[in-house]
């Protein structure tokens, strides 16, 4: 069976969703769509809007065949990380392909930006960082430091847009693992990423969708009908994170010292007493960003810096699973085609199927018990999903003690799409 990877969060899974897998489908002649989804924790830094089980859910029910979590160094990692986390995942369960949108729709002129970023990677290094700490934003910065080494100019361009640094990446991680998945793009449909304005054929971005439901304002239009319902129901039971909640959390973490703060990842170069200050004297989560950030960090950066300290991310464990990659590939649920591409795929298969948890230990030591140091670095990767999940539980208005450590009895969704 052929499978055409995607790299998604699905926060939530919108109408630009449906028509990407429908290209996807199409473009790799495929008859099976595999997602790799983030967890409950985002690429920007912030909490996902529903939970994991929902968002696979609206995928499965929308035709999606398969939905993978993306574990959470990766999924609230930078942008090279993200994508070397879901390559590797794609790339260990077999697929034959990977479909992502652009803003550019042209796959050789990212490769060629692709190409050129890995060349003069020092160089561009360097010159972002200084960039940084002159106050230009990371795209720009990145965009400005590449056009002044190679002389293209149009990379700023390219390097500017989401999809397209995304999509760049994606490009350099398949190289970087010497991965055989053939890389495909096509042309972002509709509204941008950031765009809160509704695009052609009803197509808002899910940042845009994010803040008209922040407005009181309707959205079941903007989604496919099986979406909006679950939607609906979740935020109709409070199970969607709130900010006031999501400020206390984190000030209970701060108040536990910066000795402890400085052992967490990426809590360097002073930003221990920006917290601490910031804990102090920040009314909301937007004071709190505001307080902590820095010239030469990016807000999203400020986010999954904050997400860390939710969440307890030791500096020495993250660069070491960072490092490593993923060490399973979590099922949160599959159609029948899912299912059948699983036992077909079985024998190439390179990371261990997590689906029953109550067996999860045993699974990976069975993986990694030979190599102590790998072993630990899996058992970690897995804890932090798990507190991941304990933490996000208790951001939710509606949250009740059955949401309590759900990684361990919630069984993998079967759900079949009536229609793609």
């Amino acid at each position: 069976m052929r499978a055409v990877g995607l790299i998604t969060e699905y926060n939530p899974f919108h109408n630009g969703h449906r028509q990407h897998l429908r290209a996807s489908l199409e473009a790799a002649g495929a008859e099976v769509a595999v997602a790799v989804m983030s967890g409950h924790f985002l690429q920007r830094g912030e909490p996902a809007l529903v939970d994991k089980w929902l968002r696979a859910e609206m995928a499965l029910r929308c035709g999606i065949d398969l939905v993978i979590e993306l574990p959470f160094p990766f999924a609230c990692g930078s942008a090279p990380h993200f994508a070397l986390g879901a390559v590797r995942c794609l790339d260990a369960l077999g697929v034959s392909s990977l479909c992502f949108g652009s803003e550019s729709g042209a796959l050789e002129n990212l490769e060629r930006v692709a190409r050129l970023l890995d060349q003069h990677r020092v160089q561009v290094a360097d010159e972002t960082a200084a960039l940084l700490r002159q106050g230009v934003h990371f795209a720009a910065a990145r965009g400005r430091a590449y056009a002044g080494l190679s002389g293209d100019d149009a990379a700023c361009l390219v390097l500017a847009q989401p999809n397209n640094i995304l999509g760049i990446e994606y490009l350099r991680a398949l190289w970087a693992i010497g991965s055989s998945i053939r890389p495909l793009t096509i042309s972002r449909i509709g509204a941008g990423y950031h765009d809160e304005t509704v695009g052609e054929g009803n197509v808002a971005s899910a940042t845009g969708i994010r803040q008209r439901l922040s407005a009181g304002k309707k959205v079941d239009g903007l989604l496919p009908r099986a979406s909006a319902d679950i939607l609906r129901r979740a935020l109709g039971k409070g199970l969607s994170p709130d900010d006031d909640l999501l400020h206390r959390l984190l000030l209970a973490q701060i108040f536990r010292g910066r000795d402890y703060l400085r052992t967490l990842y990426q809590v360097e170069n002073g930003l221990d007493a920006r917290l601490a200050e910031a804990a102090v004297s920040s009314a909301d989560m937007q004071a709190l960003v505001e307080v902590v950030k820095v010239r030469q960090f990016t807000r999203t950066r400020i986010q999954r810096i904050l997400m860390y300290v939710l969440n307890d991310v030791r500096a020495d464990l993250m660069e070491g699973m960072l490092a490593a990659g993923p060490f399973y590939l979590r099922l949160l649920g599959s159609s029948s085609r899912g299912r059948a591409f699983l036992g077909a795929a079985r024998k190439r298969r390179k990371l261990p199927l997590l689906t029953n948890l109550s067996r999860v230990f045993a699974q990976l030591r069975r993986a990694y018990g030979v190599d102590a140091e790998r072993y630990r670095l899996a058992r970690a990767m897995f804890d932090l999903d798990v507190r991941a999940t304990c933490n996000y539980s208790l951001l939710l208005p509606g949250w009740s003690r059955a949401n309590r450590n759900r990684d361990f009895y919630e069984a993998p969704l079967a759900v079949d799409a009536k229609i793609r």
